[in-house]
């Protein structure tokens, strides 16, 4: 069989095996088409040709083309899962990716909106059923801190408005119970009575709709919360992300309980949450001198 061939059952494995979710699926086919097709050119289509000289080569390609180091990471990454795949399946006889040394990537601050301009991004028109829409979407992701794809696959059963919380599918279709705030029940209240109205008699089960009445899509809650991060006057680009981000920096700013906060974003791993360790310094040490017993300087006479 050729490398596509195999790229096919490896997706096929990584679905019904490993229980990958579709987004997760669409990156691994991405990130390794391209390469296949460079390959291919190369007369490069048995797996038994592929080689440390072979990904070292797409490497090269990689940054030739200005790809940048955290594309890079993840493109060997995806080769290295395949080539994996490929050597359980006797094509070869080691793993050439392994071989290969990742770029190092530095550790980027997420960047996060204060507390009053959250409150200003939130302060929505209630008369415009759009923006009751957007505003329960804006409540959600920065009361609950859950990830985009995460919302946009809500349905209403998602929701249970006597407890107060939402049963999220998170990645590697991994689910788990998060909190929703008082705000943003009271956005959901509003926007339930707006979405019966656009549906009528339709049945829907997705929680947030377009006026085409079905299922919102990632990119369309992307432009919504871009469009009215530049309506409210938030400088900078507004992303969902950048709402997951305040989520967890100001819950962590507040409590200190990262394994809480681990938790609630729906972390594997407590190393992806210490991130949003980044408090600020003056408070931090407040604390300490607060609270340390041996933290209080001595004053000279």
């Amino acid at each position: 069989m050729t490398l596509f061939e195999w790229q096919s059952k490896w997706l096929d494995y990584l679905c019904g095996e490993c229980g990958l979710a579709e987004l997760s699926l669409k990156n691994y086919q991405r990130l390794t088409k391209k390469d296949l097709e460079q390959l291919s050119l190369q007369q490069v289509e048995d797996p038994q040709q592929l080689s440390t000289e072979v990904i070292e080569r797409l490497m090269v390609g990689w940054r030739r083309h200005g790809l940048g180091e955290r594309t890079i990471a993840l493109k060997l990454s995806a080769w290295r899962t395949f080539c994996d795949f490929l050597l359980h399946r006797d094509c070869l006889r080691d793993n050439p990716a392994l071989a290969v040394k990742a770029p190092k990537i530095p550790k980027r601050l997420p960047k996060n909106l204060d507390v009053d301009s959250i409150s200003h991004l939130l302060d929505l028109p209630a008369d415009d059923p759009l923006a009751v829409r957007d505003a329960a979407i804006l409540e959600l992701f920065y009361s609950s801190g859950i990830r985009l794809a995460e919302l946009v696959s809500l349905d209403m059963d998602s929701v249970d408005m006597r407890m107060a919380q939402l049963r999220v599918t998170g990645k590697g279709s991994k689910t788990r119970l998060v909190p929703v705030g008082r705000q943003a029940l009271l956005a959901l209240k509003r926007w339930f009575t707006v979405r019966s109205q656009w549906l009528g008699v339709r049945p829907e089960p997705a929680l947030f709709i377009s006026k085409r009445k079905s299922r919102i899509s990632p990119r369309a809650v992307q432009q919504r919360v871009n469009y009215w991060g530049q309506q409210q006057g938030i400088i900078g680009d507004l992303h969902p992300h950048k709402l997951r981000h305040s989520f967890a920096s100001h819950l962590l700013e507040s409590s200190g309980d990262l394994r809480a906060v681990q938790e609630l974003l729906g972390h594997a791993n407590l190393s992806t949450t210490q991130i949003y360790t980044h408090l600020d310094f003056k408070h931090l040490a407040d604390v300490y001198d607060s609270a340390h017993p041996r933290a209080h300087r001595v004053t000279k006479e």
